[in-house]
Protein backbone atom coordinates (compact mmCIF):
# COMPACT_ATOMS: atom_id res chain seq x y z
CA UNK A 1 0.00 0.00 0.00
CA UNK A 2 1.16 3.40 -0.87
CA UNK A 3 1.31 6.69 1.01
CA UNK A 4 -2.38 7.89 0.89
CA UNK A 5 -2.08 11.51 2.16
CA UNK A 6 -2.49 14.58 0.25
CA UNK A 7 -0.36 14.93 -2.60
CA UNK A 8 2.33 17.10 -2.31
CA UNK A 9 4.95 18.50 -5.22
CA UNK A 10 7.63 20.52 -4.14
CA UNK A 11 10.04 22.53 -5.84
CA UNK A 12 13.92 20.84 -5.24
CA UNK A 13 16.75 22.88 -6.17
CA UNK A 14 19.26 20.47 -4.66
CA UNK A 15 19.84 23.00 -2.13
CA UNK A 16 19.43 21.66 1.80
CA UNK A 17 16.49 24.25 2.47
CA UNK A 18 13.90 22.30 -0.24
CA UNK A 19 15.54 19.12 0.05
CA UNK A 20 14.48 19.67 4.38
CA UNK A 21 11.17 20.27 2.98
CA UNK A 22 10.60 17.41 1.14
CA UNK A 23 11.85 15.56 4.41
CA UNK A 24 9.28 17.14 6.77
CA UNK A 25 6.49 16.61 4.76
CA UNK A 26 7.26 12.84 4.09
CA UNK A 27 7.47 12.78 7.81
CA UNK A 28 4.20 14.14 8.34
CA UNK A 29 2.21 11.49 6.10
CA UNK A 30 2.09 13.62 2.69
CA UNK A 31 2.59 12.01 -0.59
CA UNK A 32 5.96 13.56 -2.08
CA UNK A 33 6.99 14.33 -5.55
CA UNK A 34 10.02 16.10 -6.02
CA UNK A 35 10.07 18.78 -9.09
CA UNK A 36 12.77 20.68 -10.43
CA UNK A 37 12.20 23.71 -12.56
CA UNK A 38 14.45 23.82 -15.70
CA UNK A 39 14.37 27.39 -16.95
CA UNK A 40 17.77 27.83 -18.63
CA UNK A 41 17.56 29.08 -21.57
CA UNK A 42 20.00 27.52 -23.29
CA UNK A 43 21.28 23.94 -23.75
CA UNK A 44 25.04 23.89 -23.63
CA UNK A 45 26.16 22.56 -20.41
CA UNK A 46 28.32 25.63 -19.02
CA UNK A 47 24.67 27.95 -19.38
CA UNK A 48 23.14 25.31 -17.94
CA UNK A 49 25.39 25.53 -15.15
CA UNK A 50 25.27 29.22 -14.48
CA UNK A 51 21.32 30.06 -15.53
CA UNK A 52 18.69 28.79 -13.51
CA UNK A 53 16.61 28.85 -10.80
CA UNK A 54 14.10 27.03 -8.55
CA UNK A 55 10.90 26.66 -6.81
CA UNK A 56 12.67 25.98 -3.93
CA UNK A 57 13.44 29.21 -2.31
CA UNK A 58 17.34 27.75 -2.01
CA UNK A 59 20.32 29.89 -2.68
CA UNK A 60 23.57 27.64 -2.78
CA UNK A 61 26.72 27.07 -3.78
CA UNK A 62 28.85 23.59 -3.58
CA UNK A 63 30.31 21.46 -0.72
CA UNK A 64 33.74 22.39 -1.62
CA UNK A 65 33.08 26.53 -1.15
CA UNK A 66 32.90 26.92 -4.91
CA UNK A 67 29.93 28.97 -6.05
CA UNK A 68 27.56 26.25 -7.57
CA UNK A 69 26.28 29.10 -9.61
CA UNK A 70 22.80 28.51 -10.14
CA UNK A 71 20.03 26.43 -8.58
CA UNK A 72 18.97 24.30 -11.08
CA UNK A 73 22.01 23.87 -13.40
CA UNK A 74 23.08 20.24 -14.08
CA UNK A 75 24.59 19.99 -10.40
CA UNK A 76 21.07 21.20 -9.30
CA UNK A 77 19.19 18.59 -10.56
CA UNK A 78 21.62 15.84 -9.76
CA UNK A 79 21.68 16.69 -6.18
CA UNK A 80 17.80 17.31 -5.83
CA UNK A 81 17.83 13.75 -8.08
CA UNK A 82 20.31 11.92 -5.03
CA UNK A 83 18.13 13.67 -2.47
CA UNK A 84 14.86 12.31 -4.04
CA UNK A 85 16.47 8.61 -4.56
CA UNK A 86 17.45 8.66 -0.64
CA UNK A 87 13.80 10.03 0.57
CA UNK A 88 12.52 7.00 -2.14
CA UNK A 89 9.95 9.90 -3.90
CA UNK A 90 9.40 10.51 -7.15
CA UNK A 91 11.48 13.00 -9.18
CA UNK A 92 11.13 14.93 -12.33
CA UNK A 93 12.22 18.12 -13.97
CA UNK A 94 9.66 20.68 -15.56
CA UNK A 95 10.42 22.85 -18.26
CA UNK A 96 9.54 26.32 -17.64
CA UNK A 97 11.48 28.23 -19.93
CA UNK A 98 8.99 30.02 -21.80
CA UNK A 99 7.63 31.72 -18.71
CA UNK A 100 10.67 32.36 -17.13
CA UNK A 101 11.72 34.41 -20.19
CA UNK A 102 8.57 36.17 -20.25
CA UNK A 103 8.17 37.00 -16.58
CA UNK A 104 11.57 37.22 -15.37
CA UNK A 105 14.41 38.25 -17.73
CA UNK A 106 12.35 39.90 -20.08
CA UNK A 107 11.05 42.67 -17.69
CA UNK A 108 14.30 42.65 -15.53
CA UNK A 109 15.87 44.11 -19.06
CA UNK A 110 12.70 46.21 -19.36
CA UNK A 111 12.40 47.75 -15.94
CA UNK A 112 16.44 48.80 -16.26
CA UNK A 113 15.78 50.35 -19.96
CA UNK A 114 13.00 52.79 -18.12
CA UNK A 115 15.76 53.70 -15.43
CA UNK A 116 14.30 50.90 -12.76
CA UNK A 117 15.46 48.74 -10.48
CA UNK A 118 13.76 45.53 -10.44
CA UNK A 119 13.42 42.91 -8.29
CA UNK A 120 13.22 38.89 -10.79
CA UNK A 121 12.75 37.15 -7.35
CA UNK A 122 9.14 38.44 -6.86
CA UNK A 123 8.20 38.20 -10.21
CA UNK A 124 9.58 34.75 -10.57
CA UNK A 125 8.01 33.37 -6.89
CA UNK A 126 4.66 35.17 -8.42
CA UNK A 127 4.40 34.08 -12.30
CA UNK A 128 6.57 31.00 -12.50
CA UNK A 129 7.49 29.46 -8.95
CA UNK A 130 3.67 29.55 -8.13
CA UNK A 131 1.42 30.08 -11.43
CA UNK A 132 3.41 27.95 -13.68
CA UNK A 133 4.31 25.04 -11.56
CA UNK A 134 0.85 25.29 -9.21
CA UNK A 135 -1.10 25.05 -12.23
CA UNK A 136 0.98 22.24 -13.46
CA UNK A 137 0.80 20.41 -10.54
CA UNK A 138 -2.66 20.99 -9.55
CA UNK A 139 -3.46 19.28 -13.16
CA UNK A 140 -1.59 16.04 -12.60
CA UNK A 141 -3.50 15.68 -9.43
CA UNK A 142 -1.51 17.15 -6.42
CA UNK A 143 -3.09 19.14 -3.41
CA UNK A 144 -0.02 21.32 -3.04
CA UNK A 145 3.24 22.55 -3.76
CA UNK A 146 5.70 22.70 -1.35
CA UNK A 147 8.85 25.24 -1.49
CA UNK A 148 11.81 25.76 0.95
CA UNK A 149 10.90 29.43 2.22
CA UNK A 150 11.70 30.62 5.59
CA UNK A 151 8.52 31.97 5.86
CA UNK A 152 5.00 30.44 7.65
CA UNK A 153 1.48 30.29 6.11
CA UNK A 154 -1.43 30.90 8.11
CA UNK A 155 -5.03 31.33 8.07
CA UNK A 156 -6.10 34.48 9.95
CA UNK A 157 -9.67 34.64 11.60
CA UNK A 158 -10.90 37.28 8.77
CA UNK A 159 -10.77 33.89 6.61
CA UNK A 160 -7.88 35.13 4.68
CA UNK A 161 -4.51 33.43 4.11
CA UNK A 162 -1.89 35.10 5.02
CA UNK A 163 2.58 34.69 5.02
CA UNK A 164 4.19 35.12 8.19
CA UNK A 165 7.66 35.76 9.16
CA UNK A 166 9.72 32.70 9.78
CA UNK A 167 10.97 32.03 13.16
CA UNK A 168 14.59 33.72 12.11
CA UNK A 169 14.65 37.09 11.44
CA UNK A 170 18.28 36.58 9.98
CA UNK A 171 16.86 34.14 7.21
CA UNK A 172 13.01 35.61 6.61
CA UNK A 173 12.20 35.59 2.61
CA UNK A 174 8.50 37.04 3.24
CA UNK A 175 9.93 40.36 1.42
CA UNK A 176 9.73 38.28 -1.53
CA UNK A 177 6.60 36.58 -1.25
CA UNK A 178 3.80 39.15 -0.72
CA UNK A 179 2.60 38.81 -4.54
CA UNK A 180 1.28 35.84 -4.04
CA UNK A 181 -2.54 35.44 -4.33
CA UNK A 182 -5.34 33.80 -1.97
CA UNK A 183 -5.44 31.11 -4.22
CA UNK A 184 -1.93 30.12 -4.26
CA UNK A 185 -1.54 30.43 -0.51
CA UNK A 186 -4.68 27.97 -0.12
CA UNK A 187 -2.42 25.48 -2.08
CA UNK A 188 1.09 26.25 -0.32
CA UNK A 189 2.85 24.32 2.20
CA UNK A 190 6.34 26.15 3.55
CA UNK A 191 7.38 23.78 6.44
CA UNK A 192 11.07 25.37 6.52
CA UNK A 193 9.55 28.83 7.91
CA UNK A 194 9.63 26.70 11.88
CA UNK A 195 12.91 26.85 11.83
CA UNK A 196 16.06 28.33 12.05
CA UNK A 197 18.77 27.55 9.40
CA UNK A 198 21.05 25.84 12.19
CA UNK A 199 17.83 23.26 13.01
CA UNK A 200 17.47 22.58 9.20
CA UNK A 201 21.09 21.57 8.46
CA UNK A 202 21.04 19.28 11.15
CA UNK A 203 17.83 17.70 10.28
CA UNK A 204 19.63 17.33 7.20
CA UNK A 205 22.33 15.47 8.73
CA UNK A 206 20.25 13.54 10.91
CA UNK A 207 18.69 12.04 8.19
CA UNK A 208 21.53 11.98 6.08
CA UNK A 209 20.81 13.83 3.24
CA UNK A 210 23.47 14.48 0.99
CA UNK A 211 23.00 18.14 0.77
CA UNK A 212 23.35 18.87 4.52
CA UNK A 213 26.64 21.24 4.37
CA UNK A 214 25.87 22.42 0.99
CA UNK A 215 26.54 26.43 1.33
CA UNK A 216 24.17 29.29 0.04
CA UNK A 217 24.85 31.96 -2.42
CA UNK A 218 22.91 35.23 -2.95
CA UNK A 219 23.58 35.73 -6.42
CA UNK A 220 20.54 36.74 -9.45
CA UNK A 221 20.71 32.99 -11.03
CA UNK A 222 20.81 34.39 -14.62
CA UNK A 223 22.97 36.31 -14.32
CA UNK A 224 25.69 34.85 -11.83
CA UNK A 225 28.79 36.86 -12.72
CA UNK A 226 26.53 40.09 -11.41
CA UNK A 227 27.47 42.38 -14.45
CA UNK A 228 23.79 43.22 -15.30
CA UNK A 229 24.73 45.81 -17.53
CA UNK A 230 26.97 43.44 -19.88
CA UNK A 231 23.52 41.01 -19.91
CA UNK A 232 20.85 43.44 -20.42
CA UNK A 233 23.34 44.39 -23.20
CA UNK A 234 23.58 41.28 -24.83
CA UNK A 235 19.92 41.13 -24.67
CA UNK A 236 18.91 43.74 -26.03
CA UNK A 237 21.40 45.00 -28.87
CA UNK A 238 20.88 48.11 -30.04
CA UNK A 239 18.19 49.67 -27.58
CA UNK A 240 20.66 50.07 -25.03
CA UNK A 241 21.34 53.63 -24.70
CA UNK A 242 24.94 54.22 -24.30
CA UNK A 243 26.91 57.12 -22.21
CA UNK A 244 25.55 60.26 -21.13
CA UNK A 245 25.67 62.75 -18.63
CA UNK A 246 25.86 62.78 -14.89
CA UNK A 247 23.91 66.20 -13.94
CA UNK A 248 23.45 67.72 -10.91
CA UNK A 249 19.12 68.35 -9.49
CA UNK A 250 19.69 72.07 -11.43
CA UNK A 251 21.26 70.26 -14.83
CA UNK A 252 24.44 70.91 -13.77
CA UNK A 253 27.04 68.56 -16.11
CA UNK A 254 28.72 66.88 -13.76
CA UNK A 255 30.74 64.41 -15.79
CA UNK A 256 30.03 61.51 -17.79
CA UNK A 257 28.29 57.98 -17.12
CA UNK A 258 28.89 54.72 -18.55
CA UNK A 259 24.78 53.99 -19.45
CA UNK A 260 22.01 54.33 -17.37
CA UNK A 261 21.70 50.15 -16.95
CA UNK A 262 25.06 50.88 -14.55
CA UNK A 263 23.36 52.68 -11.89
CA UNK A 264 20.75 52.79 -8.96
CA UNK A 265 19.65 54.71 -7.11
CA UNK A 266 21.16 55.37 -3.94
CA UNK A 267 24.64 54.16 -5.50
CA UNK A 268 28.02 55.66 -4.32
CA UNK A 269 30.46 53.06 -5.23
CA UNK A 270 31.77 53.04 -9.03
CA UNK A 271 30.91 56.33 -10.33
CA UNK A 272 34.20 57.74 -10.86
CA UNK A 273 33.49 61.23 -10.51
CA UNK A 274 35.89 63.60 -8.59
CA UNK A 275 33.87 65.51 -6.48
CA UNK A 276 35.67 66.06 -3.31
CA UNK A 277 33.30 64.26 -0.95
CA UNK A 278 30.98 61.51 -1.28
CA UNK A 279 28.00 61.66 -4.23
CA UNK A 280 25.20 59.09 -4.43
CA UNK A 281 22.86 58.62 -7.73
CA UNK A 282 19.90 60.06 -6.99
CA UNK A 283 17.17 59.39 -9.83
CA UNK A 284 17.87 57.86 -13.29
CA UNK A 285 15.92 59.87 -16.39
CA UNK A 286 15.81 57.25 -19.41
CA UNK A 287 14.05 60.10 -21.31
CA UNK A 288 17.24 62.07 -21.58
CA UNK A 289 19.78 59.35 -20.69
CA UNK A 290 20.70 61.43 -17.54
CA UNK A 291 21.85 59.95 -14.15
CA UNK A 292 21.12 62.80 -11.41
CA UNK A 293 23.74 63.02 -8.59
CA UNK A 294 23.12 64.47 -5.41
CA UNK A 295 24.19 64.21 -1.78
CA UNK A 296 24.01 62.09 1.52
CA UNK A 297 20.69 64.12 2.36
CA UNK A 298 19.11 64.27 -1.24
CA UNK A 299 18.96 59.96 -0.97
CA UNK A 300 16.76 60.29 2.15
CA UNK A 301 12.70 60.61 1.45
CA UNK A 302 9.60 60.28 3.75
CA UNK A 303 7.13 59.53 1.11
CA UNK A 304 6.75 57.30 -2.06
CA UNK A 305 3.72 55.51 -3.83
CA UNK A 306 3.66 52.16 -5.16
CA UNK A 307 1.43 50.65 -8.15
CA UNK A 308 0.42 47.29 -8.57
CA UNK A 309 -0.71 46.19 -5.30
CA UNK A 310 -1.33 42.65 -3.69
CA UNK A 311 -3.27 42.39 -0.55
CA UNK A 312 -2.73 39.63 1.83
CA UNK A 313 -3.63 39.38 5.54
CA UNK A 314 -6.32 42.26 4.45
CA UNK A 315 -9.00 42.15 1.02
CA UNK A 316 -8.06 45.90 0.89
CA UNK A 317 -7.25 49.11 1.98
CA UNK A 318 -10.17 51.47 2.65
CA UNK A 319 -8.96 53.67 5.07
CA UNK A 320 -5.46 55.11 6.17
CA UNK A 321 -3.84 52.34 7.94
CA UNK A 322 -0.47 52.52 10.00
CA UNK A 323 2.10 49.55 9.29
CA UNK A 324 5.94 48.86 9.05
CA UNK A 325 7.15 48.78 5.79
CA UNK A 326 9.96 47.26 4.27
CA UNK A 327 11.41 49.10 0.71
CA UNK A 328 14.11 46.72 -0.29
CA UNK A 329 14.58 42.47 1.07
CA UNK A 330 17.32 43.45 3.58
CA UNK A 331 15.29 47.07 5.15
CA UNK A 332 14.36 46.48 8.59
CA UNK A 333 11.04 48.16 7.94
CA UNK A 334 10.12 51.75 9.07
CA UNK A 335 6.74 52.62 10.53
CA UNK A 336 4.59 54.45 7.88
CA UNK A 337 1.05 55.64 7.07
CA UNK A 338 -0.48 53.73 3.88
CA UNK A 339 -3.19 55.80 1.89
CA UNK A 340 -5.32 55.00 -0.97
CA UNK A 341 -5.08 57.79 -3.53
CA UNK A 342 -6.07 55.88 -7.15
CA UNK A 343 -7.64 52.42 -8.07
CA UNK A 344 -4.24 50.87 -8.24
CA UNK A 345 -2.11 53.04 -6.16
CA UNK A 346 -0.76 54.25 -2.37
CA UNK A 347 0.89 57.32 -0.93
CA UNK A 348 3.42 56.13 1.84
CA UNK A 349 4.12 58.69 4.52
CA UNK A 350 6.99 57.73 6.59
CA UNK A 351 7.16 58.79 10.71
CA UNK A 352 11.50 59.15 9.38
CA UNK A 353 12.72 60.17 6.15
CA UNK A 354 14.39 56.14 4.44
CA UNK A 355 17.33 55.74 2.55
CA UNK A 356 17.39 55.61 -1.32
CA UNK A 357 13.65 54.71 -2.05
CA UNK A 358 14.09 53.08 -5.56
CA UNK A 359 11.63 52.91 -8.27
CA UNK A 360 11.01 49.49 -9.32
CA UNK A 361 11.38 47.72 -5.86
CA UNK A 362 9.14 46.32 -4.07
CA UNK A 363 6.87 48.27 -0.92
CA UNK A 364 5.88 45.19 1.58
CA UNK A 365 3.71 46.34 4.64
CA UNK A 366 3.83 44.28 7.87
CA UNK A 367 1.57 44.08 10.47
CA UNK A 368 3.37 43.01 13.53
CA UNK A 369 5.11 39.09 12.22
CA UNK A 370 2.07 39.57 8.88
CA UNK A 371 2.32 40.81 5.61
CA UNK A 372 -0.89 42.97 5.17
CA UNK A 373 0.15 43.41 1.41
CA UNK A 374 2.78 45.28 -0.78
CA UNK A 375 3.31 46.89 -4.35
CA UNK A 376 6.20 48.36 -6.66
CA UNK A 377 7.68 51.45 -5.74
CA UNK A 378 6.52 54.59 -8.66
Amino acid sequence: MGNMGPKVIVGMSGGVDSSVAALLLKEQGYDVIGVTMQIWQDERSEAQESCACSASGDKKSTDDGREDTGCCGLSAVEDARRVADHLGIPYYVMNFKKEFRQYVMDYFVEEYLRGRTPNPCIACNRYVKWEALLNKSLALGADYIATGHYARIDRLENGRYCIRNSVTAKKDQTYALYALTQDQLAHTLMPVGDYTKEEIRQLAQDAGLPVAHKKDSQEICFIPDHDYAAFIEREQKGRVPGPGNFVSESGEVLGRHKGITHYTVGQRKGLNLSMGRPVFVTAIRPETNEVVIGEAQDVFTDHLTCSGLNFMAIPDLTEPRCASAKIRYAHAGAPCLMERIGPDRLRVTFDEPVRAVTPGQAVVFYDGEYVLGGGTIE
